[in-house]
């Protein structure tokens, strides 16, 4: 029989587990796709580094909507969680998602601007 303790220990680890995936994921789309991107747009010609600080910027939403697994789910979950179940739990566990995700994006964002030294 599983204690209330050691059920509790995981489901924190799980959650916590989550948002550094959701904070990765968000952090490595914006640095890989910014990088990538500069590479295509220097074989057409335009800057790499403000190119790299452009899609810095455009790919801030996708990378947060790709960090929680789509818009559906999480709204799916909102509504569920509130109309259905009235859990405030769940939906205040994927609002700190999307802020993790949110930070990721962010944190991504700001290393590009260090590394371009774009305004």
């Amino acid at each position: 029989m599983m204690t209330y303790k050691k059920v509790e220990c995981n489901v924190v680890r799980d959650f916590v587990s989550t948002n550094l995936i959701y904070f990765f994921v968000a952090f490595g789309i914006i640095i890989g796709g910014s990088l990538i991107g500069a590479m295509g747009m220097m074989l057409i010609g335009r800057p790499p580094f403000q190119s790299m600080s452009d899609l810095s910027r455009t790919l801030k939403i996708w990378a947060i909507v790709a960090a929680i697994g789509g818009t559906f789910e999480t709204i799916n979950k909102f509504g569920d969680s509130l109309l259905v179940n009235g859990s405030l739990f769940e939906v205040l566990k994927q609002c700190i998602y999307i802020i993790a995700a949110l930070v990721g994006a962010n944190s991504g964002q700001a290393v590009i601007h260090w590394i371009t030294q774009e305004d």
